[in-house]
């Protein structure tokens, strides 16, 4: 690893400081750090760079944040595959592994090349108003799909490749990959799905039947919604932090990416010991 990245949270007390510590930490070891503009401007590490002008040009990147922040840089680095080390500033994350306090241990045995990966599925999302397209979203956690404040309950029809699933009427829904399965989908009362499985779950939010239950569906087929509603508020969110507006009959169209993030894990804590650690599992 001679070409690190850094990434942190904007207006974190601590990010800013830790990003400005590990740049002199790499660099006394001859590694070349690439920060972004805004990052560069509240450290005076220099120069910066624009934040999707990273990813190609570096062997690694390190997140400093949160699962949030996380997210947000998995959509920058898409195309590249270049694999993030994720620590928390707070609490142990799902995806940020690493605690501040282990950090600098794991990134000395990074440089070394003793490290593991995981490879994440993301997902690429459409939406087609008539005979245009009219977004595109690439997705790690989820899509949703949901109601205003205001609205009523939406009509959704789901198919699955070309066969019909069923018309969900329900508050909204959940399109979930196995890494967000222990987001939104678990809240709304999806299954927690291991991350290396092959599968997207379908979660609808407060179903008015209540027979329409989660599905679990294999990660290679295409899921089309396509939107029944009228005169209704209703907006499709990627991975809770981009979106847009639906309209009556807009198709939403999910498939499995050619993209992957690639993780790289803890060396000291495993999938199922985070699960324990974040749901309190075995507590009383």
């Amino acid at each position: 690893m001679k070409r690190i990245g850094i990434y942190a949270k904007k207006n974190h007390p601590d990010a800013a400081k830790l990003a400005q510590e590990t740049s002199i930490w790499l660099q006394e070891r001859q590694v070349e750090v690439f920060v972004e503009e805004s990052l560069a401007a509240a450290t005076g590490i220099c120069p910066g760079y624009h934040a999707k002008k990273i990813p190609a040009l570096v062997d690694m990147i390190i997140v400093l944040g949160g699962d949030g922040t996380l997210i947000s840089v998995s959509r920058k680095v898409r195309d590249h595959g270049t694999p993030i080390l994720g620590v928390n500033l707070g609490n142990l994350g799902f995806l940020t592994e690493i605690t501040r306090k282990e950090f600098f241990p794991v990134l000395e045995d990074v440089l070394r090349g003793n490290f593991t990966t995981s490879s994440r599925m993301m997902l690429d999302v459409y939406v087609t108003r008539g005979d245009s397209n009219v977004g595109r979203f690439h997705v790690l956690n989820d899509i949703v799909i949901n109601k205003g404040a205001l609205a009523r309950i939406i009509d959704m029809e789901a198919m699955v490749n070309d066969d019909y699933l069923t018309t969900f009427k329900a508050d909204g829904l959940i399109i979930s990959t196995p890494t967000g399965s222990t987001a939104y989908n678990l809240a709304a009362g999806g299954p927690i799905v291991y991350p290396g499985s092959h599968s997207l779950i379908i979660t609808p939010i407060c179903p008015h039947m209540l027979s329409n239950r989660p599905i679990i569906i294999s990660a290679d087929a295409v899921v089309r919604i396509i939107l029944k509603f009228q005169d209704e508020d209703v907006v499709l969110t990627a991975d809770g932090q981009v979106g847009m507006p639906l309209l009556a009959g807009d198709v939403v169209e999910i498939r499995k990416s050619l993209s992957r993030t690639v993780l790289i894990k803890s060396p000291s804590r495993d999938y199922f010991q985070i699960l324990r650690t974040k749901l309190r599992w075995g507590e009383r």
